[in-house]
């Protein structure tokens, strides 16, 4: 290994390596494209960092000149990214690295003058490291190596064409190292186009996987959920917790409850901009805030040094999320707690969840007050503080304490000061475990007793249904629905069981007729009906006939033509009356009868007076008779004459040719007429009464002059 990376691993504090670290730093691998898959805190940040130390770093294990970038690291989220960048700047700070980073949400300018100064290792994610990459800001042309980090999930998250630009911008003979928890066909198909004679690592423990997680399934109430997340909280007291929820509305009201229940907790979703989600994390490391509420946006990469708690609030979607949520704990061989919350409509998705995951979980239920309060007690008794050497001026106020109050007061006084910093606990319904439905037996119907049958006489044919024959028979014998056993709808009657008790107000209630609704009418019978068991096809509604009195339908062709019914008003078939009758009014059926006689409708081609008469008529309402045929308009058809006609095409049949005349002549006038002004004519400039056409001749005359008055 190289001298400054083993010296900045025992600075660290690194005894061993993990076998993923082991496995890429094998000597044997140097310059070789790699393909590895991992589980979660295995140490794979470290891993690649290691690995791709042999081909950037000089022979003197140090860095040159930041110029162009030497190696590009690919994360799929901000948080990642950031994260990668701290753990290779410690890795690297023996060998005077310049780091740069290229994520979403930072100020793009800036990230452009750290790239123009120079760096020897960025981190970034796909979306901004391909904007500058076609912004020119960013030279590949000096890459040696390439990490995919997490590149399963970039696939995921549709960065596909992202990660294929920028592979293919990239140098040909650069190193290619794809680091990802599982190897799905999309993970192998990409390295098999973009990686070359690529060695496939592959690190399997001994034990089984997140073997230092212990898997709890916490069984509650619908109710109970958020009152269940609280008490865990309590009851573990971990340094550092993550609650995770699927939607950003959830991580805003745990957020706001928990903060009001005063716990010191952060949100991280993806709602937030990068420096308020980058604030977060930072709380949670420095011990501000000792809760994270997040989405699934922090399951992946985020490493929290005392992370030792993760909750579910909210089941993932699947096995895989779940294996990455919980792989936030339990880290490089610390110990840690994932917790599911499950309510009991969520039972089966858990099991189904732990089922695809090959994980084991011990079932069980949230701690209760009782159990909170006692390990408060236990946390106490075991405070290293009782170990620890105390200064004068704490004495001197010890022995102040025990002049004024007894030793046993004191100590209680402290548990009760000690136990109201901390949430009070929250009470818990009891959980009603539901079968599971698959599983859930048949309930047996109880016996009906000793009861007497009756017959009703209208079955199936007749349209029966025990829909409307249970609420008949119920209010005429006036019994309830269980006092009525079987219904047995037969072809032609329907048999009732009436329990044996409520016969007798039952016979009294229907009376000595024994008749029903509709002209029901029922029977007893001694003993039980033989039912048949075969029931027929419920008869359709076309089988059913509509009137009595009809016989059997024949076919279309053979009922001859249709007979006119002897009520339906014949058809009028004398010829319409003349569209205009000038001088007999239309009749009105009923007009004498009526008060007010109504007008005949008139002809619009008519103008009449104030009295109705007829004062003129329209040209095209004359008569056909008094139009003359059309002789046509070429000079070689005669005219009504016999004369060839001498006009023009468009002149008037067997008028006078058109003359030419003036300049504004009225078609059809006198030559020379005045066109008579219009407002409406927007062909021509409008002439106001007065004035005189013609262009501008100077300021104040022509068309803009105004109308000069008329003298009188």
């Amino acid at each position: 290994m190289i001298t400054t990376l083993a010296d900045a691993l025992a600075k660290q504090g690194y005894d061993t390596l993990t076998p993923v670290q082991e496995a890429v730093t094998d000597p044997d691998l140097d310059g070789r494209d790699l393909l590895v898959s991992a589980q979660t805190g295995s140490g794979k940040t470290v891993g690649f960092g290691l690995a791709i130390g042999p081909t950037i770093l000089g022979d003197d294990g140090r860095f040159g000149p930041a110029t162009t970038p030497l190696a590009l690291v690919i994360a799929p989220t901000r948080e990642l990214a950031l994260q990668v960048k701290r753990e290779l700047s410690w890795l690297y700070a023996g060998a005077g690295v310049t780091m740069a980073s290229t994520v979403g949400g930072m100020d793009m300018r800036d990230e452009r003058r750290a790239l123009d100064r120079g760096a020897h290792i960025v981190v970034a994610t796909p979306g901004r490291l391909k904007d500058h990459i076609l912004r020119g800001s960013l030279d590949l042309s000096a890459i040696r190596a390439i990490v995919l980090d997490e590149a399963d999930e970039m696939l995921d998250l549709g960065f596909r064409e992202d990660l294929e630009f920028i592979l293919g911008e990239a140098p040909a003979d650069r190193r290619t190292l794809m680091f990802s928890a599982t190897v799905p066909p999309m993970i192998a198909k990409l390295a098999k186009s973009y990686q070359t004679d690529s060695y496939r690592v592959t690190t399997v423990t001994k034990e089984s996987q997140h073997a230092d997680i212990t898997y709890r399934a916490l069984q509650v109430a619908n109710h109970d959920v958020d009152n269940a997340i609280i008490n865990a909280l309590r009851f573990y007291d971990a340094p550092n917790a993550i609650v995770f929820a699927n939607t950003r509305a959830m991580v805003t009201r745990l957020t706001t409850r928990l903060s009001n229940r005063g716990f010191a907790c952060v949100a991280l979703s993806g709602e937030l901009s990068q420096q308020e989600r980058s604030h977060a994390l930072q709380a949670m490391r420095d011990g501000r805030a000792r809760v994270c509420v997040a989405t699934d946006v922090a399951a992946r990469g985020i490493d929290l040094p005392n992370l030792e708690l993760v909750i579910h609030a909210e089941l993932p979607t699947n096995a895989e999320i779940l294996l990455h949520r919980s792989g936030r704990t339990g880290r490089a061989g610390r110990k840690g707690i994932s917790a599911m919350i499950v309510p009991p409509k969520m039972k089966r998705r858990a099991q189904n969840l732990l089922k695809w995951g090959k994980l084991n979980a011990e079932w069980a239920f949230p701690p209760n007050a009782e159990d909170i309060l006692k390990a408060d007690e236990e946390r106490l008794m075991n405070d290293p503080v009782w170990t620890e050497d105390f200064t004068d001026v704490e004495t001197t106020f010890a022995e102040r304490l025990l002049e004024k109050h007894d030793a046993k007061q004191i100590a209680a006084a402290y548990l009760r000061l000690y136990q109201n910093r901390q949430s009070a606990p929250e009470h818990l319904s009891e959980v009603v475990d539901m079968p599971d439905r698959h599983e859930k037996p048949k309930r047996e119907k109880a016996a009906f007793g000793p009861s007497k049958w009756f017959s009703v006489d209208v079955g199936r044919e007749g349209k029966a249904e025990a829909r409307w024959l249970l609420p008949m028979i119920c209010k005429a014998g006036g019994i309830t629905k269980n006092e009525i056993g079987a219904i047995r709808i037969q072809p032609h009657e329907t048999f009732v069981e009436i329990s044996e008790p409520a016969v007798a107000g039952f016979l009294r209630s229907i009376g000595s007729d024994m008749s029903l609704e509709n002209q029901a009418t029922l029977k007893a019978l001694d003993g039980a009906p033989q039912i048949s068991e075969r029931r027929g096809p419920r008869p359709d509604k076309r089988d059913y006939q509509a009137r009595d009195d009809r016989g059997p339908q024949k076919p279309r062709d053979d009922r001859g033509p249709r007979k006119p019914r002897e009520d339906r008003r014949p058809r009028d078939t004398s010829p319409p009356p003349p569209s205009r009758q000038d001088d007999v009014p239309p009749i009105i059926p009923g007009a004498a009868d009526d008060p007010k006689p109504r007008k005949p409708r008139h002809n619009k081609a008519e103008k009449r007076d104030h009295s109705g008469a007829v004062t003129a008529k329209r040209g095209f309402d004359k008569p056909k008779g008094d139009k003359k045929p059309y002789q046509g308009k070429g000079d070689d058809r005669p005219r009504g004459d016999g004369k060839p006609f001498k006009g023009k095409p468009g002149g008037k049949p067997g008028g006078k040719p058109f003359s030419k005349g003036k300049p504004g002549d009225k078609p059809g006038g006198k030559p020379g007429g005045k066109p008579r002004a219009s407002a409406s004519d927007t062909s021509k400039r409008f002439t106001p009464p007065g004035g005189k056409p013609g262009g501008r001749k100077g300021p104040g005359k022509g068309g803009n002059a105004p109308p000069k008055r008329q003298k009188h």
